[in-house]
């Protein structure tokens, strides 16, 4: 039998949604052992003060196996 585990993690990127979703995932397979998946719960812009947008952010609950 296996237990799973979900942790929520937020990232960034000044590219896009989507590099900031693999930024994540990279940075937390690092510390987490056996991730499995993960899914975007919420997405968000920052922007200057002229609309431009300059960072993009995810939360991301990212599921991993834990060790017996």
């Amino acid at each position: 039998m296996s237990v799973a585990r979900v942790t929520e993690i937020i990232s960034s990127s000044s590219v896009s949604f989507e590099d900031a979703t693999k930024q994540g995932i990279d940075r937390a397979s690092k510390t987490l052992k056996n991730v499995k998946g993960a899914w975007v719960e919420g997405q968000k812009v920052v922007c200057d003060d002229k609309g431009n947008i300059t960072e993009y952010r995810v939360n991301l609950k990212v599921t991993f196996i834990l060790a017996d």
